[in-house]
């Protein structure tokens, strides 16, 4: 069984939670991690970052993204991780799921978000709603997981992977 771990990752939690996955799934499946970049970073801190991240999550922008090796046929599961900003999934990713929406539609798929405040679950419904589908295989949800890991976190990423 091969599994592609997707995600996109400005301050390092949602790669922090691929690696985690990855490094639980790696005894048992294949795994290959694909890290989503926009071809123009976002800013990274200040006021521009939440300003810029939030306007273009807010209108749903899908920007051109860095060139990334991805083959949904290879991959009998795909697990796609996103921060959240304003209630949405980060642009690069809602890019990468209009891009493969059909592909994805017919894989088991997992999705994980990184998140400082609120706004997971209707995250996680946009991202369901932009492949066009009501069910995942696994979801969860992590509040700043490098910043502040816990067993609580570890337990969850866990279970995550056993339902995946």
């Amino acid at each position: 069984m091969r599994v592609a771990i997707v995600y996109y990752s400005m301050s390092g939690n949602t790669g922090y939670v691929a690696e985690k996955i990855s490094d639980y799934l790696k005894g048992s499946v294949e795994v290959d991690k694909i890290e989503i970049l926009p071809e123009k970073a976002y800013p990274d801190s200040g006021a521009k970052k939440f300003f810029w991240g939030g306007k273009s999550a807010v209108m749903g922008e899908t920007p051109k993204l860095m060139p990334y090796d991805f083959d949904a046929a290879q991959y009998d599961k795909v697990i796609i991780g996103t921060p959240v900003w304003a209630s949405n999934c980060a642009p690069p990713i809602r890019t990468f799921l209009t891009d493969h929406k059909d592909e994805l539609k017919e894989k088991k798929l997992g999705f994980y978000v990184c998140l400082s405040g609120g706004g997971g679950d209707k995250a996680i419904a946009k991202m369901k709603k932009c492949i066009g589908i009501e069910e995942t295989q696994a979801e969860m949800q992590l509040i700043d997981p490098r910043k502040k890991p816990s067993e609580n976190n570890e337990h969850m990423i866990e279970g995550f992977c056993k339902a995946i």
